[in-house]
């Protein structure tokens, strides 16, 4: 891992070695511990450590680009010329923007030295715990818990230099019956490995795995639903695509005013839906520099069922005459204090989601989005969990979703099978869409 004047002096060496007017370097040391468990015991451990420098070198508007992860002085001074080499015969980019100068990034303090450190000690409890359990009711657990200790570093010819480093950990597992005729899921990502509890999990993963035996067959079609924070984090995360300035002035996404303009400023959803990107939110890991290297910053897309912003890349915003924004990162949907059993006490017939996976786009307009259920879907009359029922295939959109929102529960962070992590509350919605029955487990 590099420390701070580690970074820096590692940057100017490379930085020197440059011949063109611009040279930019993305400098990353990542330290990851991971321990498996599958069949009630521990399969595998692992520890990797990898170090990395991005580097661009730029003259007239055409760049080359090389990731090395060999970071001695010779392979360094190498890059930079293969680089510059590559710039040499690289088309123009009409839309180049000049090198950022010094910057002033905020801290993000959210830093815990014992995720940081973690392995075997910290890990191996909870598993055990989680197996424990699993093991009591004759059922089967699998699963993962893994963290991260990444230093990030960036530093241009121009004088811009930022550092920055965070760990993280995340613990989930799948509990299933011997045969594998029924599942259930559960997960806890956290800044703080001390907050994960295997019990917690083990216990929430196997309830749903108990409830889930002999699944019922129903019709597809539109239900209204309760989303588990998990399920509810897997479809309102993909609304950031939709909210690109260029592609919704270009009439391009779900902002874009039919016959020109933008949505931009009017009530799209619930008076209670606010959506916002939070870099300094105590429960994600961020950067202090977005992609473009400008310093970040809270932003609000959709605020009281408003949409208020949409994201200008620094080429746009120019172009535009606005002020560049980030990308819509480190989502938050806030929420209510309402668990998600309250929501399910107010829904008379729907059903309960725990959550998504192999999700893919149908229409990047639209933001249409299909998938499956996966690991516990059940029947819920009168406010009362009935009984459980196949898995099904979705197709619908998170802006959809939210249009059609009644209630939300309580913000937890989540992270699906297939990443993308935000700060999500169970929802309550009408009229989601569920086009096949899928006879997966």
């Amino acid at each position: 891992m590099y420390t701070r004047d580690e970074a820096e002096r590692l940057c100017a060496k490379i930085l020197s070695y440059s011949t063109l007017p611009e040279c930019e370097v993305e400098l990353t040391a990542t330290e990851e511990y991971y321990t498996r468990f599958a069949n009630n015991g521990i399969t595998t451990a692992g520890f990797a450590e990898r170090r990395t420098a991005v580097i661009r070198s730029t003259r007239d508007g055409k760049t080359g680009k090389i990731q090395t992860g060999e970071m001695d002085d010779r392979a360094l001074k190498a890059s930079v010329k293969r680089t510059e080499d590559l710039a040499a015969i690289a088309p123009a980019d009409p839309e180049h923007q000049p090198p950022l100068g010094r910057q002033q990034y905020p801290e993000i303090h959210e830093f815990d030295e014992r995720t940081a450190d973690a392995r075997a000690p910290e890990m191996i409890p909870q598993i055990g715990a989680l197996v424990k359990i699993a093991g009591s009711k004759k059922l089967v657990a699998a699963g993962l818990f893994e963290r991260s200790h990444t230093t990030t570093a960036v530093a241009n010819k121009a004088g811009l230099f930022g550092y920055s480093r965070s760990a993280d950990s995340r613990l989930s597992t799948t509990i299933r019956m011997p045969d594998g005729s029924s599942s259930g899921w559960a997960g806890h990502p956290s800044l703080r490995i001390a907050d994960i509890s295997g019990e917690a999990l083990a216990n929430q993963a196997s309830e749903k795995c108990l409830r889930w035996r002999n699944p019922k067959r129903l019709d597809p079609g539109a239900y209204t639903v309760v989303l588990e924070p998990t399920a509810a984090g897997d479809i309102v995360r993909l609304i950031a695509r939709g909210l690109d300035a260029r592609a919704t002035e270009e009439g391009r996404t779900f902002l874009s005013r039919k016959g020109g303009g933008t949505l931009t400023g009017e009530t799209l959803f619930p008076e209670f839906v606010t959506l916002r990107s939070d870099p300094f939110s105590s429960r994600q890991s961020a950067v202090p520099w977005t992609s473009e290297l400008l310093p970040q910053h809270p932003v609000s897309w959709v605020q009281n069922g408003v949409a208020k912003n949409t994201f200008y890349t620094r080429y746009w915003a120019a172009r535009t005459a606005k002020s560049a924004t980030p990308f819509p990162g480190a989502l938050v949907l806030d929420g209510s204090e309402a668990s998600t059993e309250d929501l399910i006490r107010s829904v008379d017939r729907g059903l309960l989601v725990t959550h998504f996976w192999y999700i893919r786009f149908v229409n990047p307009q639209t933001l249409q989005h299909t998938g499956l259920t996966r690991d516990g879907v059940f029947l819920i009359e009168n406010g009362k969990i009935a009984e459980p029922v196949m898995n099904f295939r979705f197709n619908d959109s998170p802006v959809e979703l939210l249009k059609n929102t009644k209630k939300l529960g309580r913000p937890e962070r989540v992270r699906g099978l297939e990443g993308g992590e935000m700060v999500a509350p169970a929802i309550l919605a009408s009229n989601f869409h569920f086009t096949s029955v899928s006879d997966a487990v």
